[in-house]
């Protein structure tokens, strides 16, 4: 990725950055590049795995740039729903520019798609964009960490019309959507989505919120 001049430091408090990349090389050079260039970020983490990104006490961040392909079979849609869930922004960056993978990353919830062939003048303008830096400043979201490990005994048992309804509904879709998605009526989606609050309750899981169903689903391989 070429460089470009520095964007000036601006008056608001920095933004809290990870990079995330199993390439050991351009992970080293693209954090020296912006730890040097662009004050406008604090790079807090340096992750060359996911389990190492979400594991991280820093995490989560204000925004991730992560590598669109890795050596993990943790798919890029999983990824950039939990970091949604946790409350991180996420820009992608990508190797290879296909419409296939820019469709599945941005429809995933990310802000931007960046080639490595782009300069980092563009990855960092997108990024600043993403961050509102136009006045509008993000909001600290209070920090969580999935659990490295769930025991079974702590995975409650869904039906396949429950875990249906989750995962439609952690991929943000409301109860109407996810409804008409499955073809039941509206009160069977509602149903469904409560016993799965009710059966992560029980196993002390609870899920008062949409973002709670997201980080279950995630820490339960069904955002995959």
């Amino acid at each position: 990725m070429s460089t470009a001049t520095a964007h000036p430091a601006a008056s608001s408090p920095p933004i809290r950055l990870a990079i995330l990349d199993d390439h050991e090389i351009l992970l080293d050079s693209l954090a020296t590049w912006i730890e040097r260039n662009a004050p406008e970020f604090d790079l807090v983490v340096r992750a060359g795995s996911w389990l190492e990104l979400v594991h991280s006490d820093a995490f989560p961040t204000d925004l991730v740039i992560m590598d669109l392909q890795l050596r993990e079979s943790v798919s890029i849609g999983a990824r950039v729903r939990t970091c949604r869930a946790a409350g991180a922004k996420v820009v992608v960056l990508s190797a290879v520019d296909t419409q296939e993978d820019r469709d599945a990353a941005l429809a995933a919830g990310a802000v931007a798609y960046v080639t490595k062939t782009q300069p980092m003048s563009e990855l960092i303008a997108l990024s600043l964009a993403a961050m509102g830096r136009d006045g509008s400043g993000a909001e600290p979201k209070p920090a969580w960490r999935p659990r490295p490990t769930v025991p079974e005994a702590s995975r409650p048992k869904l039906s396949d019309g429950e875990r249906q309804a989750l995962v439609l509904y952690a991929d943000g879709r409301t109860t109407s959507e996810v409804a008409r998605a499955m073809n039941v009526q509206y009160e069977t989606a509602k149903t469904y989505l409560r016993r799965v609050r009710e059966k992560y309750g029980k196993v002390g899981r609870p899920t008062s919120s949409r973002a709670d169903l997201i980080r279950r689903a995630a820490e339960d391989g069904y955002l995959t």
